[in-house]
């Protein structure tokens, strides 16, 4: 067995990681980083283009990123904050190009209006309520509303053509939303990182233990495709392995950790790329979730455009697996199962039987059926113009409520050791699009002292202006920072 040491190991090479890299190399050269990926290729699993839906995920037109209080108001603090975070993603996006690091902007992210459309009284007044209470804040104030055919039929042709129904129909918009191939933007950063000189890359390497040193380290045991095995010892471990970092977790032993569970959700997408279909809709456009629908399963329609080429997306359909990743093992749910996070996992089950059914009824879904769905959207929907494809695996967070039961959470959370040696990612929605926002964060809580050395502080402000700054209290340093980001990154309307 060999072994070697680092400063820094990387576990996984998605998104997060390779985001994670590339701030740690641009504040400290000199770090010795290792990044290792169990497949043969960088950002194949739901950092993959066409493992998730693409959306830079702002707020503008995902429902289910604003509810309704009791008092009948609308809850916009969750909104803000996605918004707040996915403006660091673009600040840094932003000077990356600028550096060259990342190629023309065209290649990893486009600009596709962001849009929401609901029918049915209820749902009119409800989005109308949401509109009123975003557009009154600075990060929101270019959302348009309209429930006018006409308007409706210029905004979104593909869904207005031959809609016969005369019941309520409304939409909101912002032109400025953007279609992101994360995919494309995690492989450019880990092929400029892989030239850095004590940056290194491991592929098909598998972690299967990790165990704490004398001296405050971790030793990080690898078993490599061919059977070669391999221990790496590293001062700091980040497990962002997307579904697979929870047994990675679990494996770690961290009290942080303890009590934690996994609920896997598959996903499955219909696409469309013929041109005469493609060519009428250019929009990402979300509706409401069915009842029952775990929050990440909101339908939407969208334009992606991957590597040049323009396609249309409808879904996702949820599907159920007991799988961690699209590339994982059956037995990753059960293996997962510790008598830490046993009861949490078993309230849960007991009090999701709504999400349950809806789990069952879209697996049992036909291509009729899934069109059928489609045509709620897109009325004149042709079953042989869309097939099925498969999405990334996304696990949500099971986790002990304050009553000693289990809660299932729909978002991402960053868990850290107590000594900093140790962090990990886990969730789902809104992920990618928050990830360098959350890489700070983790930074943050592992190397304090560091971060705030004037020598870093200085780094971080030029990497994202706004570091240290609140861009929903400074209306003035928003509205500089996006007027930046959209002209660099080539997003204005």
């Amino acid at each position: 067995m060999t072994s070697n040491s680092v400063d820094i190991l990387l576990v996984g090479g998605g998104a997060m990681s390779t985001t994670l890299g590339m701030i740690l190399n641009q504040l400290d050269p000199s770090l010795t980083v290792t990044m290792v990926e169990r497949l043969d290729q960088i950002a194949q699993e739901s950092t993959n283009g066409w493992n998730n839906a693409g959306t830079g995920h702002a707020a503008y037109c995902e429902l289910n990123y604003t509810s309704t209080r009791p008092d009948g108001t609308v809850d916009t603090s969750k909104a803000v904050n996605i918004n707040a975070a996915f403006e660091v993603s673009l600040q840094y996006w932003s000077y990356l190009v600028e550096q060259n690091i990342l190629p023309e902007p065209s290649q990893f992210i486009n600009r596709v209006p962001h849009k929401s459309f609901v029918w049915g009284e209820k749902n009119v007044a409800d989005l109308k309520a949401r509109y009123q209470a975003l557009s009154a804040l600075p990060s929101f104030r270019e959302m348009e509303y309209t429930e006018d055919r006409d308007t409706l039929a210029q905004w979104m042709p593909l869904i207005m053509k031959n809609r016969t129904s005369d019941e309520p129909l409304a939409a909101t918009r912002i032109q400025h939303g953007s279609d992101v191939n994360f995919g494309a933007i995690a492989r450019n950063m880990a092929n400029y990182l892989i030239k850095q000189d004590n940056f290194n890359v491991q592929l098909n390497s598998s972690v299967t233990d990790l165990t704490t040193t004398k001296d405050g380290a971790w030793a990080v045991y690898l078993c490599h495709k061919k059977g070669k095995k391999q221990v790496i010892n590293a001062k700091f471990v980040f497990l962002g392995a997307g579904g697979g970092a929870l047994p990675l977790l679990q494996m770690s032993d961290i009290e942080e950790g303890k009590g934690y569970g996994g609920f896997p959700v598959s996903g499955q997408w219909l696409v469309c790329d013929k041109p005469e279909v493609v060519s009428q809709h250019f929009a990402k456009v979300y509706g409401a979730a069915p009842i029952g629908a775990p929050p990440m399963s909101v339908p939407h329609l969208d334009t992606r455009i991957i590597d040049g080429k323009k396609a249309l997306l409808f879904g996702p359909f949820a599907g159920f697996t007991t799988k961690f990743l699209k590339n994982g093992s059956v037995m990753d749910l059960p293996l997962s199962v510790r008598l830490g996070n046993l009861k949490p996992m078993l309230s849960v089950g007991k009090n999701n039987m709504d999400l349950t059914r809806y789990l069952i009824s879209e697996v049992m879904q036909s291509h009729k059926d899934r069109v059928d769905s489609l045509r709620n959207f897109y009325p004149d929907a042709q079953n042989k113009d869309w097939t099925l494809a498969y999405a990334g695996q996304r696990v949500q967070i099971i986790k002990e409520d304050e009553k000693g039961g289990g809660k299932l959470e729909f978002g991402t959370e960053a868990i850290v050791s107590k000594d900093g040696s140790l962090a990990a990612l886990l969730g789902a929605s809104p992920g990618a699009s928050t990830t360098v926002n959350t890489m700070l964060n983790i930074l943050e809580k592992s190397f304090p002292e560091r971060v705030a050395s004037d020598d870093w502080q200085t780094k971080l402000k030029t990497m994202v202006p706004s570091y240290g700054q609140s861009l929903t209290e400074n209306t003035d340093l928003l509205l500089q920072v996006r007027e930046r980001t959209l002209t660099t990154l080539k997003l204005k309307p």
